[in-house]
């Protein structure tokens, strides 16, 4: 049964003709590239793969960024047995006839065992489950490797047996290391072509593979086949290999940061062209749809807020439906929301309002929330005041009734000022409405009290 799993305690033997990527792998952790903030000496998880201490886990990173590569390496450094699935290929019932396999060597032997799951977030809940038992009885160390957020996509009873390591986007640096060792590596890499590529050609691979490792390596192994052997990787070389049309664009630098101002000020001035213009040369230039969704998310909030609360619903669907259907289907809903955004109307008045809120809090005292709001679930807290004097809204006409809700010191304070344009107009005349009440009962309050 065990014959079906990989075990690799000697020095990866890989075919010659594999990916490149699979080749170049790292061997020892001295290779691994990136992560420095989980595998420095002193951190956690360096030092439970050295001292093979290592208990169940889940490393959660986005795609290429080392999650396999980094079970590998545990596997190296354990006296464990290792298991590797796949949850894309594997089933289930298969993994539980093994696991009862792993059980019986244990008792026998006294042999552990970590079982490695890739893409863990593809097993559906139920799936999860069973791996449940088999944990907490330590007859296996987990490891499981996603894109997810495990936080959504594991079960929260596996979840809490299993520590979290988050693998960040290897940077432009990161991703350029990894490519000058495959292009020096004459063993397992690409220096047995000897190779020719400029730092700027070393940074468009970086660029357009996006902080993936795999996509970077796989565009130089796309490279060698368009120039051959003694060749020279130029930037034209690259973006050929990449087929993609070659854009100024620096998802960490200023063209970044240009870009995405205009789109978001093409669409606080209400010009869709120029809105939509601006989103495709961001999508154009590689840059995470994504984040364009959740800048889109920023802006509904920020620029149309309650002129037009439907905006925030429609950029959260538009970013819903990106991740159902990825690029390029997924890109038209993201435009959707973009010329929504762009053609309603506007209000900032909620930005500003949160805004001096939040000046307030920061530089008022954090006075006792008043005791008639309180909420009093037992008995001493009723002897202490706590609800005292608190009138229920829906027993009053209109459901609407005269009371104090901020502390003592911010009575009466104005924050949210609606503007006249769109939904905020209603809220705006609500308002006025309300404050029309309020003077009608205070009035009525002072003469009861003559």
């Amino acid at each position: 049964m065990t014959d079906l799993f990989e075990k690799p305690k000697e020095k990866y033997k890989v075919s010659e003709f594999a990916p490149l990527a699979d080749r170049i792998r790292p061997q020892n952790l001295d290779e691994f590239v990136g992560q420095k903030h989980l595998l420095s000496p002193g951190q956690p998880l360096y030092e439970a793969i050295i001292h093979d201490k290592m208990s169940s886990a889940i490393f959660w990173g986005p795609p290429g960024s080392g999650k396999t590569t980094l079970a590998y390496l545990i596997a190296q450094n354990s006296k464990a047995e290792f298991l590797r699935f796949s949850a894309v290929t594997s089933g289930i019932k298969e993994i539980k006839d093994v696991i009862a396999d792993v059980e019986k060597r244990q008792v026998m032997y006294g042999q552990k065992t970590i079982l490695f799951i890739d893409e863990i977030h593809r097993f559906n809940k139920a799936q999860q489950d069973a791996f449940l038992p088999y944990v907490e009885k330590g007859v296996i160390i987990l490891l499981g490797a996603t894109t997810e957020n495990p936080s959504f996509e594991v079960i929260s009873a596996l979840l809490s047996r299993c520590r979290v390591f988050v693998l960040k986007e290897l940077t432009t640096d990161d991703v350029k290391a990894i490519v000058k060792r495959a292009l020096s590596d004459k063993e397992r890499g690409l220096g047995k072509h000897n190779l020719k590529a400029s730092d700027e050609a070393l940074e468009r691979v970086a660029i357009f593979s996006d902080g993936d490792a795999r996509i970077a390596l796989s565009l130089l192994d796309f490279c060698l086949n368009i120039i051959g052997q003694n060749g020279e990787i130029t930037p034209e070389v690259v973006e050929k290999a990449a087929q993609k049309k070659a854009l100024r664009y620096d998802k960490a630098g200023e063209e970044h940061y240009n870009l995405i101002s205009a789109l978001h000020k093409s669409v606080r001035d209400s010009d869709p062209d120029a809105a939509l213009y601006w989103l495709a040369r961001m999508l154009a230039s590689g840059e995470d749809p994504l984040y364009l969704a959740r800048r889109l998310v920023r802006m509904a909030s920020e620029d149309i807020g309650n002129a037009d609360p439907q905006a925030l619903t429609v950029c959260l669907a538009a970013k819903d439906a990106y991740h159902f259907l990825g690029t390029p289907e997924g890109e038209l809903a993201l435009a959707q929301a973009c010329v929504y955004l762009a053609t309603a109307p506007k209000s900032n008045a909620v930005y500003h309002a949160f805004g001096k809120v939040a000046e307030d809090v920061e530089k008022t005292k954090a006075e006792p929330v008043p005791l008639h709001i309180r909420n009093a679930p037992t008995l001493l807290m009723k002897s202490l005041g706590y609800g005292a004097g608190y009138k229920y809204a829906h027993n009053y006409e209109e459901h609407f009734v005269v009371q104090d809700h901020l502390p003592d010191s911010l009575k009466g304070k104005k924050y949210y000022t609606p503007t006249d344009f769109g939904f905020e107009k209603e809220i705006k005349n609500r308002i006025a409405h309300w404050e029309e009440l309020k003077k009608k009962a205070l009035e009525e309050s002072r003469k009861k009290k003559k």
